[in-house]
């Protein structure tokens, strides 16, 4: 049995009459209530953006039709499973800038190597993904600009188009069925602006959306994006002299494609690159990068891997002198990859800034999966027509 000493039980009797005696806790005036009710809520939409789902919109054409400009998307975080913050001196809730400044909300004193948490999915082709755009490098990895594009190729595979049908490991992909083309729409007169809202297609460099005619080579036309249901469509009105799809040749290298721009934005395009006869329309065969694997450095590969080794799986010594990779100052002769890649294409194929022109995306820029949309509304239309609501609460395929 435990026993107290007199001088214990004196100070436990002076402990309760202290207690007994002490005045009541003083309420919290008002602007320390909304302090902390604000600081819960700042504290809980943070990790619920950065653990759960997040919400984003859609400004360009690059994936339509299958998603429109002006749509807004809830993108999960759990499919793939969250990232650690590489970055984690920066103002909650905000991305790269203060709301509505163009100061940057982040500080690059503390950069933290990146972990992914467990999901419950893995990245697969034709997921649409959200991911940091890797080719900016005026923000650190995890701040860096949110693209979304569908992937159509995973880590291991090998990619080709032939004829803007992409092919998979020799197989021909499944086509989104929304996805568009460029098109020259020829005419002898204009059409009416109602032709073209009644199916759907804008123009964004047209302040009212509504594509313009234009001398073109092949006379005066239209140059729209549209699927081939709509392009059928048009063939068969009595008001266009002809439907051509513009499609770049086999054959007819183009410089701005990667690896002929290994480097984009900082590198010279040239069609004397690796893949000097590949094309938007015709590209590959190139076989994506998987963790683990390893490729002999050769001076017609070293402009499709040199982005990986210099910058995106943070190696230290390595630099660019003569064509050749060298770390430390001795050349690579072969390479180990740390992480996977993917290759993402826009849907609207033709008007897709994506990894035909950059490359690869590191598994560890990808962001999350776009799952549903929850609104949807139209930059052109009138007041009574602004929400689409035939697109609200729209999963995404």
């Amino acid at each position: 049995m435990a026993v107290q000493s007199w001088e214990e039980r004196l100070a436990a009797a002076n402990t309760t009459t202290t207690t007994t005696n002490a005045a009541p806790k003083k309420p919290k005036g008002f602007f320390r209530e909304w302090g902390d009710a604000i600081l819960f809520a700042v504290v809980a939409a943070t990790l619920i953006r950065w653990a759960t789902f997040e919400a984003y919109t859609i400004p360009t054409p690059s994936m339509e039709h299958s998603l429109l400009v002006g749509d807004y998307l809830f993108v999960s975080k759990l499919h793939y499973g969250p990232r650690t913050p590489q970055t984690p001196l920066q103002v909650p809730l905000t991305h790269q800038t203060l709301w509505g400044t163009s100061l940057k909300s982040y500080s690059e004193a503390i950069q933290l190597p990146s972990y992914r948490l467990p999901g419950f999915s893995e990245v697969k082709r034709n997921d649409v993904v959200v991911f940091n755009v890797p080719f900016e490098n005026q923000h650190p990895a995890d701040l860096r600009t949110n693209y979304i594009k569908r992937c159509v190729a995973v880590a291991g595979d090998v990619l080709e188009v032939k004829d803007m049908q992409v092919y998979i490991n020799g197989k021909p992909a499944v086509n989104p069925p929304q996805s568009q083309n460029r098109y020259f729409l020829q005419v002898n007169e204009p059409v009416r602006d109602k032709v073209f809202q009644e199916q759907g297609i804008s123009d964004f460099n047209s302040p009212n959306g509504v594509p313009q005619a234009q001398m073109t080579p092949m006379g005066p036309a239209y140059v729209v994006d549209a699927t081939p249901q709509t392009a059928d469509f048009f063939k068969k009105q009595p008001f266009i002299k002809g439907v051509v799809l513009d499609q770049s040749p086999a054959g007819q290298g183009e410089a701005e494609v990667f690896p002929n721009n290994p480097d984009y934005p900082q590198s010279t395009p040239s069609v004397n690159g690796p893949s000097k006869n590949w094309n938007k329309d015709n590209y590959g065969p190139l076989q994506l990068p998987k963790e683990g694997q390893t490729v002999q450095l050769t001076p017609q590969n070293t402009p499709i891997y040199q982005k990986i080794i210099m910058r995106y799986e943070h190696n230290e010594g390595v630099t660019m002198q003569g064509g050749v990779l060298l770390q430390n100052g001795k050349p690579l002769t072969s390479y180990t990859f740390k992480q996977n890649y993917y290759f993402m294409m826009g849907d609207n194929r033709h008007d897709s800034l994506d990894s035909r022109y950059w490359g690869f995306v590191p598994a560890d820029h990808i962001v999350g999966k776009a799952v549903l949309i929850w609104m949807s509304v139209d930059p052109y239309a009138d007041f009574f027509h602004k929400i689409r609501w035939n697109r609200l609460f729209n999963f995404i395929n």
